[in-house]
């Protein structure tokens, strides 16, 4: 079995920083135009959790080349099968 690249281990940890950022960008907003923490830290939430399920559905839509294709094949044990998309 081989070892997942630094890339692979560090997707997700990108995903939810850019999530992060989404969220004081929006909480920030709300606190300066209202004054209002608790305000601020709901949109800040909101923005988390939007900013969360839109990076991934982004992700998704992205589709994988030969190399990964073959990648997946194999590591499903269908080495002798041609590579078919998901």
């Amino acid at each position: 079995m081989t070892k997942p690249s630094m890339r692979d281990v560090l997707k997700p940890v990108e995903l939810l920083a850019i999530a992060a950022v989404f969220a004081v960008f929006a909480g920030l907003i709300t606190l300066m135009s209202s004054r209002d923490i608790l305000l601020a830290v709901i949109f800040a939430g909101v923005a988390f959790i939007a900013g969360l399920v839109f990076l991934a559905l982004f992700a998704l839509t992205v589709k994988p080349n030969k190399i990964e294709l073959d990648e997946i094949n194999r590591e499903d044990g269908d080495e002798g099968k041609p590579p078919t998309m998901l």
